[in-house]
């Protein structure tokens, strides 16, 4: 075999240790949210399909609160859509403005895999959509319902499969989640945004404008950002354009960078602080608001039956799938990556029908897609439900085969021997952490001589027991 060529690299590879210690920290609570999001849909489904509650839901669900002078009197259903997932995307901000100036996507040739995978998984499934309902005479408006990856869902299927991918495969994941999530509310606020006001869209701005402006004066307090916040988002509401769009900008506006003698940048400190109110309250409520819908026997019947539902199906199950791994392969292909030595593109298929689990978005915009239509609207909710629990089956099938092998990586990522909180992985060319371990293993050479001595008078040197 000839060497490989210096500008050849490595994909999939493990992870710098403070990329490893942040994705830890990330992904523990985006599993505890994806449990959440999964008690709250099972619990919408129950409480919508239950006879005997399931008026009571579609009460609760359209029950109206709010300022109507304000243009704000909304139902409970849109109070989660609009004010909840703004906190959601608020957060898949910090995430992305995170990853462009300190984790994986500030180095392009680094960057080019996740972000040519999450183009091509969102590219695929649209063109799968259209494409069956081009040929079945349906609907396409629907093209951008199937395109989204849920990323705390893919996790709690994972979790609740008991597998344990390596860091790197989950880094993977998490990063090609955060640029679906921006290419998704790019899609929300070009394509699905209703006629304009161009007066409260010129004040959302102004408020953004004084948002950056008190960012970079150093200016902190709770109290002042948090009513300016509201301010932003409640004009951003009226304009027209989603109001997730306001969530999504400030985000992007903190300072994610460290500085000397920080151990945090605000943005990763503010992260820390909001994502909990969002993987644990906002998302869930969301889920719970958007999931009831009809699941009986003929409605499922129907997802398969009409072109829209069938093409929401397909392009999460067929299209994220494709387009995630070939993707990913085209970019490893002409950049002449290759995967790490223990890993295979098997495995990276299984990941790819991972992402095929969208939830939160999928479910977000297919209101937004048939709006109008509130029929087909929980048809294509159905069609979500139901592609995502395929594409979960078929990635837990697929990555329990492999199992055995994932522990044994993860296992070998987090063995810490000489105790001392850094992985040994990280520390192979330390001098210092080889002469820890020398000193441990002569400590259980010694032991293990004394118990030499001691049992030698009984079996004799040499001696094995029959």
């Amino acid at each position: 075999m000839s060497a490989p060529q210096k500008n050849d690299r490595t994909a999939f590879g493990h992870l710098s240790l403070p990329e490893r210690n942040f994705l830890t920290d990330a992904l523990r609570a985006e599993t505890v949210g994806g449990v959440l999001l999964l008690v709250a849909a099972v619990a919408a489904l129950v409480w919508a399909n239950v006879p005997a509650l399931s008026h009571s839901y579609e009460t609760v669900r359209d029950l109206h609160l709010g300022p109507g002078s304000l243009g704000l009197h909304l139902s409970l259903e849109h109070w989660a859509a609009d004010g909840l997932l703004a906190i959601f995307f608020f957060v898949a901000g910090i995430e992305l403005k995170r990853e462009l100036v300190a984790g994986d996507l500030r180095d392009p040739r680094a960057a080019a895999l996740p972000v040519v995978a999450a183009v091509c998984g969102m590219a695929a499934p649209a063109l799968v959509y259209t494409l069956v309902n081009l040929a079945g005479g349906g609907s396409t408006d629907g093209w951008a319902v199937p395109t989204a990856t849920d990323i705390a869902f893919a996790l709690a299927v994972l979790a609740v499969l008991g597998t344990s991918l390596p860091s790197a495969l989950r880094a993977f994941l998490l990063t090609l989640a955060v640029v679906d999530d921006l290419l998704a509310i790019l899609i929300i606020a070009v394509f699905f945004t209703s006629d304009l006001n161009f007066a409260a869209l010129a004040g959302a701005f102004i408020g953004l404008a004084v948002f950056w402006l008190l960012l970079r004066t150093g200016v902190r307090g709770w109290y002042v950002y948090v009513p300016l916040a509201l301010v932003i988002w409640g004009l951003m509401y009226n304009s027209g354009v989603h109001a997730t769009v306001a969530g999504v900008a400030m985000g992007l506006m903190l300072r994610c960078a460290r500085r000397d003698g920080e151990e945090q940048s605000p943005g990763e400190r503010i992260e820390h602080l909001v994502r909990p109110l969002s993987t644990g309250l906002a998302v869930p409520l969301f889920a719970l608001f958007s999931a009831g819908v009809a699941v009986s026997g003929g409605a499922l019947g129907d997802v398969f039956a009409r072109p829209e539902t069938l093409g929401v199906v397909l392009g999460l199950v067929v299209g994220k799938t494709i387009g995630v791994f070939g993707g990913t392969w085209l970019t490893a292909r002409f950049t002449r990556a290759s995967l790490s030595s223990d890993l295979t593109w098997p495995d990276l298929f299984a990941v790819s029908a991972l992402a095929g689990i969208g939830f939160t978005v999928s479910l977000l915009i297919g209101e937004l897609a048939f709006t109008g239509d509130a029929a087909l609207t929980d048809e294509a909710k159905a069609a979500v439900l139901v592609g995502s629990l395929i594409a979960a089956v078929l990635s837990g099938v697929l990555l329990r085969i492999r199992n055995a092998k994932y522990r044994a990586l993860w296992e070998a990522e987090e063995r810490d021997e000489d105790l001392d909180g850094v992985p040994d992985i990280y520390e192979v060319g330390d001098p210092a952490y080889h002469l820890r371990m020398a000193v441990l293993h002569e400590k259980k050479a010694a032991e293990h001589r004394r118990l030499a001595e001691a049992t030698g008078g009984e079996g004799g040197e040499g001696e094995r027991p029959a």
